[in-house]
Order: structure tokens, then C-alpha cells, then sequence
């Protein structure tokens, strides 16, 4: 009798070893880790949150006093804009109207 070899069947046992041996490794590798000064760096964030949250408040205060500066000139322009014209308009109407019905009355 002749002996088989089982090719196909000793390469995938191969890969199944060399693949759980791979992630094995990768599992139980240390990222390098560099010298860093925590308190340091809890400083700095202590001051970066103070900071960035009095710098918002600050940035929202300048949107309000911009607006409050521009709303009353957009007022001013919008009522002197609004009151010339309806003021002509309605003059303009009432002198229209009126020499229809003297027109009507002759």
C-alpha cells in the first residue's frame, strides 16, 4: 500500500498555528510609553477649562453688546424708512379718494 501525505491538510494546520501565534503576540505587546508629567498636564487642563469657559462667556458678551449697539440704530432707520413713505402713501390716498368723490358728485 502506498503511503498519502496530506498536503493541503498540514499547510492549513501550519497557518492556523502561525496565525495564533501572531495574535498572541500582538496581544501581549506594551505600547512604549514616554516619560510624561502628569500633574503638569493636570495643570494645564485646569487652566484650559477655566479659560476656554471664560473666554466663551466673554465672546458671548461682545455678540450681545453688538447686537444691542446695532438694534437701536436698525430701529432708528427702519421707523424713519417706514414712517416717510406710509406717512406719503396714505396722504397720497386719502387725495386720490377724495377727487373720485368729487368727481362722482359732479
Amino acid at each position: 500500500m502506498a503511503v498519502t501525505r496530506l498536503k493541503r491538510k498540514a499547510k492549513r494546520n501550519k497557518t492556523r498555528a502561525r496565525v495564533r501565534q501572531e495574535t498572541i503576540q500582538r496581544l501581549n505587546t506594551k505600547p512604549v510609553i514616554k516619560s510624561v508629567d502628569v500633574e503638569e498636564i493636570k495643570e494645564e487642563f485646569k487652566k484650559g477649562s477655566k479659560g476656554s469657559a471664560k473666554a466663551d462667556t466673554k465672546k458671548e458678551e461682545a455678540k450681545a453688546e453688538k447686537k444691542e449697539a446695532k438694534a437701536p440704530a436698525k430701529k432708528e432707520k427702519a421707523e424713519a424708512k417706514s414712517e416717510e413713505p406710509k406717512a406719503e402713501k396714505k396722504e397720497a390716498k386719502k387725495a386720490a379718494s377724495k377727487k373720485e368723490d368729487k368727481e362722482d358728485k359732479e
